[in-house]
């Protein structure tokens, strides 16, 4: 029998954002200040996108055998339902989401996948359903590589409907992330979310969260792009 399917989806939209994320810099030292104004002339110039990164890491753990397929979309439902109608009976081990996220959802362009979309009358369910269908019980794992989803008291609930919905593990973050990706978190079902509220939080309270930490090496349950897999323990 063949082995379960790990696939990737990206969001493609994004096309002149590489640099203009350094706007979210924080703080009053030399270098939040340069990466601002990187950030904020990025704005004024045309340049690349982190769509362009997104792919890029696709072709990278495609070429390292830790995932199957790979494509990028413009809106959560052909996203969907590309997962969903993936061709041949393979179940799912493992789905990968790189692109961008706030607390409690990850976003395709200005589309929000969140607790909302697993409502009855939502126009995700069904093909979420679908999916749902074809993961690995227990063990499939839909890992958010987005910035913040898992964070704040939003992020908690989300971690907790998703995995509940699915009846497998979910994977996420509590900070920005780029290069480094700091506070993953996973959860199974029935499970309930031990990290705090306020890890990766920079700003507004844990119930309306409006800013978040950067990812650094010193900071809590921190990986690399490069790292494919959840950490034991995370």
């Amino acid at each position: 029998m063949s082995a379960p399917l790990r696939l990737m989806i990206y969001d493609r939209t994004c096309t002149r954002d590489l640099l203009t994320a350094l706007d979210r810099k924080t703080g009053d030292s030399i270098g939040a200040r340069v990466s601002r104004a990187i950030g904020r002339t990025a704005q004024r110039l045309p340049g690349p996108g982190l769509s362009h990164a997104w792919a890029s890491g696709g072709v990278l753990y495609s070429a390292l055998g830790r995932i199957d397929d790979r494509k990028g979309f413009d809106n959560w439902g052909e996203a969907l339902r590309w997962l969903a109608d993936y061709p041949g009976a393979r179940p799912i081990a493992e789905i990968q989401f790189w692109g961008h996220g706030k607390w409690g959802n990850a976003r395709m362009d200005a589309e929000h996948l969140g607790l909302a979309s697993l409502e009855g009358e939502h126009d995700h369910r069904a093909p979420l359903a679908a999916i749902r269908d074809r993961m690995v019980p227990g063990t499939g794992l839909w890992w958010f590589r987005t910035c913040e989803t898992f964070g704040a008291v939003p992020g908690q609930r989300f971690a907790e409907g998703w995995t509940d919905f699915f009846g497998c593990r979910a994977a996420g973050h509590t900070y920005i992330i780029g290069p480094w990706q700091s506070g993953l978190h996973s959860l199974g079902p029935g499970e309930r979310p031990t990290w705090s509220v306020e890890e990766g939080l920079s700003a507004g309270t844990p119930e309306q969260p409006t800013g978040a930490l950067w990812s650094r090496p010193s900071e809590p349950n921190t990986i690399s792009f490069l790292h494919g897999a959840v950490p034991a323990g995370y």
